[in-house]
């Protein structure tokens, strides 16, 4: 995690922006908005959700000064008196690239942060959060000899829908951003991060960690299979030698990775394949060496699945050694598994 704090928040507007394709239209303000009775809330809203082990910044094609969103906050920067102004440039776009059908439509917040602190660097920001989703509350109101109680539909501030902070740093390689986005599903959600901003991972230790970590495991789990025959415990195995070696590793080396998880040959070359056909196909850029991240190697190791599910009845948790399992069928062709082992507890 890099060392971030949020500032003072100085400015925010809200504007509505509904889904073009729709024909919802948008509402744009032309002031400010009051914030003193919220504020807390805010800055709870973006502390409680921003991660920042995973950084970006903004790209374009071509290049950089060609991306609207980096044009707009570029002059808010430089210009503060600009903020609402491009502020209303900023929804504009978002409501052009509002088009796939189950983008919903909601308030569009854009916040000036004054004295972030971004690894000891005291630097402005903007945030924009992007309310789709309104949660019901009860509202308790007194009356004269009892009370009255009724709903009320407004926003989780502990729950962002999506969300993304600029930080004032950088600004010749794109700025440096932090993002936020529940939605699940990529092709609704790509137009927030790339439809609308038009940001990609820094190349930094926890983008080389966390791709190429994904990038085994798409192996193990998807293509192994398809050149050998291996069993669940075999790819289980794999996947824990995987995580293990980043675990136990403070730089990584391929060369070393591929000897120590796979040590077979033929499984090496496989792999190879793999991992260069698929940083072609997804434009994917990796070096062969670099510093492992610690935050990158706890995120993927919580989606690298150890455990074998047996029917309905047993699941086996494999943690250690592969080879204190065997794997086999009765003459009556019930399969089973033998577990060997010194304690139990």
């Amino acid at each position: 995690m890099q060392n971030i704090e949020i500032g003072t928040i100085d400015k925010l507007i809200v504007h509505q922006v509904g889904n073009k394709t729709n024909d919802e239209g948008t509402r744009f303000a032309d002031f400010a908005t009051d914030f003193s009775a919220i504020e807390q809330e805010l800055k709870h809203l973006i502390v409680g959700n921003f991660k920042f082990d995973e950084l970006f910044n903004f790209y374009f094609s071509t290049t950089l000064d060609l991306n609207p969103i980096y044009q707009f906050v570029s002059s808010i920067f430089e210009t503060k008196g600009s903020f609402v102004e491009q502020s209303q440039f900023c929804a504009r776009y978002l409501y052009d690239k509002s088009t796939h059908p189950k983008v919903k439509g909601g308030e569009l917040c854009v916040l000036y942060i004054r004295d972030c602190k971004v690894d000891g660097m005291i630097t402005d920001a903007i945030a924009f959060i992007k309310s789709e989703n309104k949660e019901t509350v009860l509202k308790v109101s007194p009356s004269e000899s009892s009370f009255s109680i009724h709903p009320e539909k407004g926003i989780n501030i502990n729950k962002l829908d999506k969300g993304c902070i600029i930080f004032n740093l950088n600004k010749e390689k794109g700025f440096v951003a932090a993002i936020v986005d529940q939605t699940n599903r990529s092709t609704e959600a790509q137009y927030w991060r790339e439809d609308f901003f038009g940001i990609q991972p820094i190349k930094n230790e926890f983008h080389q960690t966390n791709e190429f970590l994904s990038i085994a495991k798409k192996f193990v789990t998807n293509q192994l299979p398809e050149d050998f025959e291996v069993s669940k415990t075999d790819q289980i195995g794999f996947l824990n030698r995987s995580v293990e070696y980043f675990k136990s590793h403070d730089s990584f080396d391929k060369q070393e990775f591929e000897e120590e998880v796979f040590a077979e040959t033929s499984v090496i070359e496989s792999f190879r394949k793999f991992d260069t056909n698929y940083r072609v196909d997804n434009e994917v850029e990796l070096m062969d060496r670099f510093e492992i991240s610690d935050q990158a190697v706890k995120k993927q190791a919580k989606v690298f699945k150890n455990v074998l599910k047996l029917d309905r009845n047993f699941d086996i948790y494999i943690k250690g050694n592969r080879k204190l399992i065997e794997q086999g069928i009765e003459a009556d062709g019930r399969k089973f598994y033998k577990i060997y082992y010194d304690i139990e507890s």
